[in-house]
């Protein structure tokens, strides 16, 4: 059952509330009020460069006839704000454990929750996130919410803990007809799943999605005759995900695929040489190679494996197993870019006396180089041909150093201009300055080519118009601003590594089908579209994820719910082509305060997120700033309009599921990605906007609103802080994190035993890692920055700062709940700003 609200009388209640001068006058026991904010003032001024409002509080209203009086109110306190550590903990104390996926429109866990999905008919949360559990039957009432109604889908994300993996079918094998594919809709080719209802005895069922009668195939039939004989349920009518074997129609050509390949394009200009770039690649791709996931049948790896290595010109690399060293052709015209050789540059993954050789010979063949002026999109178009040419899909890892400035295709010039960003002219800076990188990155989709690109730059690199190869492609741009072997060579290959590892789909394409009255209309993401309803995917993996607005194009009808199926048509690593099937029903809402009650914030956030970043591509970023405000006014002035009881114009009413919108519209506003300013390089601009589009839901939540840990209570396990300094004290250590960026802050009076315990003696306040010191609070916080770089699945860098020092912006920065160093207003601020907009609406 979708989550109820208690009785008013029951209802949880933010910390001091029930002090004088606080909470919502109840209403009767059936309403949907969520009472527990502090009355706002009275609209008459604020008192000078406080930031806080005036004394006077309006009393509170007379309760079931009772009149109290009420002292004077100083200030609004920021702690009787709704808070998100609260919201979580709440969550994990009622949410963990196991969630069953059994009903519809059933609203999932918090992504921060520890808690384990039962597959019932519903897809994991993992896999797929809606904003809303129970959808508006008209579009006007969608409208009246002003919140979007959208979907996240993280296709190929991980499972955790006992969860098992979507199981694959074979319906060939079972039905014992060789040429047996998936059974799907005639009409709207939705794939059969629970949602399918079979009538007239098993020969025919009827879609979900379009209503259309399809006559089922005999074979199938008399399979699902057996298994019901023997009281069982085949796997696509009785879970959410699940994967079917795809037949050769469902292939390139009608041909089943080659297993993936993976060309390492590697940088060998002067800068890469000086800061070590291509002495760690050399020195460390052969473990991560010998790493990468073996098949589960053979327990061989099959993917292959070769080497680009590229300055002023590209070279290539025979690594034929057979030959007794690696020989090397140059392509000199890279205006004319092919490849020399068909043969021997792929090779199986595998320790081969000629890859080491070759990885031996690079840094000592490249040791005295000169070429500073390098190219870059040559060295891709050669990785493109290479692949082509073996027939295969697959990743390029692509090592990078500087603004490709060589004459040749794809050069590019220094067009850096900071004081730019956060203005209305900032596109000029943030859009790709030569639409050649696109038409590549599109080239690179067709064939399945996905480019995973490795930025070690020290200066400006333009990762708005290098990125394009990352984002039409489904890849990433990872990049290490003043590389140095030393420190941030670690990181590198943690990085690398992981994207050698994680669970992938290459050559993909998706398409969400919906029933009928809805339908997908906008996507955003990592991939290319060349039509309005194919998501072309050259790759995505479990780090990724895609938002998919949905509209109404006709009222719904209430009893049957709506119905969502992402269908992933993909080549798995081993060269199996597959199609992963995501299902998800979601209840249907005749009244405003179901579709409250059923909202997903997370979900929302990731969504506005990426629509904001996208939007800033057309649009000046104050418009695109004051849309995010006005959608969050709109959205809770509906609520307090529709579903609130009456309560005085000075009381901020907000629905339970959404009482955060506020502080998570602020935190947006002031982000990276969204508002980043001239405090910011260009790059570093880009790559948040790049970040923004292609993360997950639970990326998009610590992203917004970062974590923040006491380190000093250690070796206990420290409980989250709310992100601001009121949080923090001089005699702390503390360590904030944001999926990007891992801060720890040593305060000026911290306990000197603790931080000689986990510092050191000689405590060097820079980009580092933590000594390896043999005591118990040293191992305590190693291990706590250990477990977040694997929770964000980055290796973020680790920088440390003692209090009073210049990094200490840095850090102010990300306590988001505290007016910003460039003048953004605090949470109380936004807070009492958009209950003005409120009460303006009503």
């Amino acid at each position: 059952m979708p989550h109820m609200p208690p009785p008013l009388s029951q209802q949880r209640q933010f910390p001091g509330q029930n002090q004088p001068g606080y909470g919502a006058p109840p209403g009767p026991p059936t309403n949907a009020q969520y009472p527990g904010m502090p009355p706002m003032p009275q609209q008459t001024g604020y008192q000078p460069n406080s930031g806080y409002p005036p004394q006077q509080f309006p009393g509170q209203q007379p309760s079931y006839g009772q009149q109290f009086q009420q002292p004077p109110q100083k200030r609004l306190d920021p702690d009787q704000m709704p808070s998100p550590i609260q919201v979580m903990a709440d969550d994990q104390q009622n949410r963990s454990g196991v969630f069953v996926t059994n009903d519809k429109g059933l609203v999932p866990p918090l992504v921060t929750t520890d808690f384990i999905v039962d597959d019932k008919g519903n897809a994991s949360p993992r896999f797929i996130r809606s904003s809303m559990y129970s959808v508006p039957v008209t579009a006007d009432l969608l409208k009246q919410t002003a919140m979007p109604f959208c979907l996240v889908i993280s296709p190929m994300a991980d499972t955790l803990g006992s969860e098992p993996e979507p199981p694959l079918i074979d319906f060939a094998a079972l039905t014992g007809s060789p040429s047996m594919g998936p059974v799907r809709c005639s009409r709207c080719k939705a794939y059969i799943c629970p949602n399918m209802k079979f009538i007239d005895a098993g020969r025919h069922f009827k879609c979900a999605f379009c209503k259309a009668t399809t006559e089922v195939p005999m074979e199938y039939t008399q399979y699902i005759n057996t298994m019901q004989q023997y009281g069982r349920v085949p796997a696509e009518m009785a879970l959410g995900a699940y994967e079917i074997v795809a037949t050769e129609q469902y292939c390139r050509n009608n041909t089943l695929p080659k297993p993936p390949a993976v060309i390492f394009v590697i940088d060998v200009s002067y800068n890469s040489v000086k800061s070590g770039l291509l002495a760690t690649i050399c020195d460390n791709i052969m473990d991560i190679i010998e790493s990468m996931p073996k098949d589960e049948q053979t327990g061989e790896c099959k993917t292959r494996i070769g080497f680009i290595t590229y300055s002023s010109t590209v070279h290539f690399y025979n690594i034929k197993e057979s030959l007794a060293a690696p020989q090397m052709l140059s392509v000199g015209d890279v205006g004319d870019m092919f490849v020399p050789l068909l043969e021997g540059l792929l090779a199986p993954a595998g320790p081969t006396p000629v890859i080491k050789t070759l990885l031996e010979q690079l840094p000592i063949i490249f040791a005295d180089t000169k070429t500073t002026e390098i190219t870059l999109l040559p060295a891709v178009q050669a990785g493109l041909e290479a692949l082509k040419a073996a027939d295969t899909c697959g990743q390029l890892l692509v090592f990078h150093t500087t603004l490709p400035t060589y004459n040749a295709p794809g050069k590019l010039i220094n067009r850096e201009d900071r004081k730019l960003l956060g203005t209305d002219k900032e596109k000029q800076i943030l859009a790709p300055q030569t639409t050649a990188y696109n038409e590549l990155g599109q080239a690179c989709s067709a064939a399945g080519v996905c480019v995973q690109l490795f930025l070690c730059n020290n200066a400006y690199a333009d990762a708005a118009t290098v990125g394009q190869l990352a984002r039409l492609t489904g890849g990433q741009l990872h990049k290490y601003t003043y590389f140095t072997a030393e420190l941030d060579g670690p990181r590198l290959m943690w990085d690398v590594r992981r994207v050698l590892t994680r669970s992938a789909a290459h050559d993909a394409v998706m398409r969400v089908r919906t029933s009928t009255g809805v339908r997908a209309t906008d996507f955003y993401g990592h991939f290319f579209m060349s039509n309005t309803t194919d998501v072309e995917l050259a790759a995505i993996d479990s780090d990724k994820a895609i938002g998919v607005e949905i509209k109404h194009d006709d009222k719904l009808t209430g009893e049957e719910g709506v119905y969502v199926q992402a269908a992933l048509l993909y080549t798995h690593r081993s060269g199996a082509r597959r199609l992963r099937v995501l299902n998800l029903a979601l209840a249907v809402a005749h009244q405003l305060a179901d579709v409250y009650r059923a909202a997903e914030l997370d979900t929302m956030l990731n969504f506005l997120t990426k629509q904001a970043v996208w939007a800033l591509r057309e649009a000046a970023p104050r418009a695109v700033r004051e849309g995010l405000t006005a959608r969050c006014a709109r959205s809770l002035a509906a609520y307090r309009r529709h579903c609130a009881s009456p309560s005085s114009a000075g009381q901020l009413v907000l629905p339970e599921s959404m009482k955060l919108l506020p502080l998570y519209t602020s935190c947006l506003l002031r982000s990276d990605a969204v508002a980043g300013g001239p405090d910011l390089t260009c790059d570093d601009r880009s790559c948040a906007m790049y970040r923004a589009l292609a993360a997950d839901v639970s990326s998009s939540v610590v992203y917004t609103y970062p974590r923040l840990l006491p380190l000093h209570a250690l070796p206990e396990r420290p409980a989250p802080l709310r992100a601001t300094i009121d949080k923090m004290s001089d005699r702390g250590v503390y360590l904030l994190e944001n999926g990007v960026h891992m801060l720890i802050w040593i305060g000026s009076q911290a306990c000197p035993e603790f931080v000689r315990d986990v510092f050191g003696e000689r405590l060097d306040a820079q980009v580092c890692e933590l000594p390896d010191r043999d005591n118990e609070r040293s191992r305590a916080a190693r291990e706590l920055v250990r477990n977040a770089r694997e929770l964000r699945r980055s290796a973020m860098r680790l920088t440390i700062m003692r209090q009073h020092d210049k990094l200490e912006a840095v850090l102010r920065h990300f306590l988001v709940e505290d007016r910003g160093v460039d003048g953004s207003s605090s949470y109380v601020d936004y807070l009492c700003h958009i209950h003005k907009e409120i009460r303006n609406l009503l």
